[in-house]
């Protein structure tokens, strides 16, 4: 969050929520379904939205990829995607100008069946940007072919007067983390499946891509203080030999450099994103109970 003094994390397991890590003493708070949350419903900012989430599924909130709008006099906008009885993105305002910020759900947007949300991305004019990760009931032998970098996905745009539609150019294997420029003309993505990233124009046509090879199943891209982009996810060929990686990509030049590669132990693994605060890099996991935190290299 703007400030650095809190982190916002999804829960992909167990019951599931959206959780807020204070970053001085890394206490976690419950932020949704929480004490403090509540639904606001903006039915005419997400007129397509069936409404809030009923109680059985706040009793199990799955969220996977997040991402946070700065906003005015610290009140700001959070898209998460949520794996429940329907696919989505769920819209929360997130008040920070208490203590303990609080998180107000105020709509969704329902995806498109069978696409399989992964990672979420705003868009400056209230839209935002989906990944299209697995098709929802897919075969096991399509999920093998994903996993030899087989295209099944791509990106997908949703406004509320449209709808979602397709991205054109942005076809990937599994297509997963994701960022925008900051003048809005180009996408960056991780391509898990095909252990790739790639560069792509927004409103050209025919689009312009760059792709480039990683060597390792690339999950989430986050920006980082100096402009470049934090590239996080897991490399080995065996389970004896299975580990996390974070990489920093030029989005200019598309160099590499590798920033840390670690093996797998019982405390912390599977790596699957990676952000600044202050002087570490804060971790984030699809298994287990924790965050992993390592020393920014200087």
């Amino acid at each position: 969050m703007p400030g650095s003094q809190w982190v916002v994390a999804s829960v992909f397991g167990g019951s599931g929520g959206i959780n807020l890590i204070r970053t001085s003493d890394r206490t976690t708070v419950l932020g949704y379904p929480g004490a403090a949350s509540k639904d606001q419903f903006d039915k005419k900012s997400y007129s397509t939205c069936p409404g809030p989430p009923d109680a059985a599924e706040k009793a199990k909130f799955a969220t996977h990829g997040l991402s946070l709008q700065p906003g005015k006099n610290s009140i700001h906008r959070l898209l998460a995607v949520h794996h429940g009885s329907r696919e989505s993105i769920e819209v929360f305002e997130l008040d920070a100008r208490q203590a303990t910020p609080s998180l107000t759900w105020v709509g969704c947007a329902v995806a498109p069946d069978p696409v399989g949300l992964n990672s979420v991305r705003w868009l400056a004019d209230g839209g935002l940007i989906g990944t299209d990760f697995l098709a929802r009931n897919i075969t096991p032998e399509r999920r093998a072919k994903t996993l030899e970098g087989e295209k099944n996905g791509q990106l997908w745009e949703w406004h509320n007067a449209t709808g979602w539609k397709p991205v054109p150019g942005t076809e990937a294997s599994a297509a997963n983390g994701i960022e925008i420029s900051e003048d809005g003309k180009w996408f960056y993505v991780a391509a898990w499946g095909s252990q790739s990233f790639f560069r792509v124009s927004r409103g050209q046509t025919p689009p312009k891509r760059d792709d480039i090879p990683l060597g390792f199943r690339v999950d989430n891209i986050r920006w980082a203080k100096d402009g470049s982009l934090l590239a996080t996810g897991q490399g080995g060929a065996t389970p004896a030999t299975q580990e996390w990686v974070v990489v920093k990509i030029d989005p200019k030049t598309l160099k590499v450099t590798e920033i840390t590669r670690r093996p797998n132990t019982d405390a912390f693994g599977g790596g699957t994103v990676a952000i600044e605060v202050g002087k570490d890099l804060w971790i984030g996991s699809f298994r287990g109970n924790r965050i992993g935190i390592v020393p920014v290299a200087k």
